[in-house]
């Protein structure tokens, strides 16, 4: 029986550690997307655009090792709790990557037309989504509620340079309507970086609930 739960326990470990490298790998996606934008770089736009494997892999790996934990052994409580958001949260991760891809593609439009503005408000967005990401699973591995909930605050900072964005670029739009096709990818392009602080929002909150079986979704509003 002790056997059992040192494997048990060992491969809830491996299953972190493989967590944690989607996490690297869907945090670079994104972080190399807003690059390509900013340092206006197609060829790396095309790396990202040709470079999906690895996260797919990943994604189907963990799911599998999930399944096959709760199908063994079948965990009560907090282990339980900890194998289901590992299967949320490898979700969440997985659309990260997908969305960085959406960013390369915007951005590869982008990049034929010239600059509309200097881009400022752009790469604070890419910051914060990146932090949120990293400290969302920070908290995840260790297991650490105030951090998590710090990732639920910091999701109302990135909806606000989204909002300022818009407001911006229709600014443009509206008085030079050669801007108009840009413009429209740079909002698409704040629109993706929204949705990965929701995807961060999504972890925070399975953190929560992993720890404390507290269910704060719904308080919260939908970050689905």
């Amino acid at each position: 029986m002790e056997r059992v739960t040192r494997h048990f326990q060992e491969q809830l470990e491996v299953l972190q550690e493989r967590l944690l490298a989607m996490g690297g790998l869907a945090e670079d996606r994104m972080c190399d997307s807003v690059k390509a934008l900013t340092t206006r770089r197609p060829e790396m736009v095309e790396r990202i655009l040709t470079g999906d494997e690895p996260i797919n892999a990943l994604h189907i790996e963990i799911d599998d090792r999930c399944f096959k934990l709760l199908a063994l052994h079948q965990p009560m409580a907090a282990d339980l709790r900890a194998i289901v958001a590992a299967v949320k949260i490898n979700t969440d991760l997985e659309r990260v990557g997908d969305l960085a891809v959406n960013i390369a593609e915007a951005t590869k439009r982008y990049l034929e037309h010239a600059p509309v503005k200097p881009l400022i408000d752009i790469p604070r967005m890419g910051n914060i989504a990146q932090a949120m990401l990293r400290d969302a699973l920070d908290a995840f591995v260790r297991r650490d509620m105030q951090l998590a909930e710090a990732v639920l605050a910091a999701d109302d900072t990135l909806d606000g340079l989204k909002t300022q964005i818009f407001r911006e670029l229709l600014t443009f739009m509206l008085s030079e309507p050669s801007t108009i096709e840009p413009a429209l990818d740079l909002i698409l392009i704040s629109r993706h970086l929204e949705r990965i602080g929701d995807h961060a929002t999504n972890i925070a909150e399975d953190v929560i609930f992993m720890v404390s079986a507290r269910d704060v979704r719904h308080h919260l509003g939908d970050h689905s």
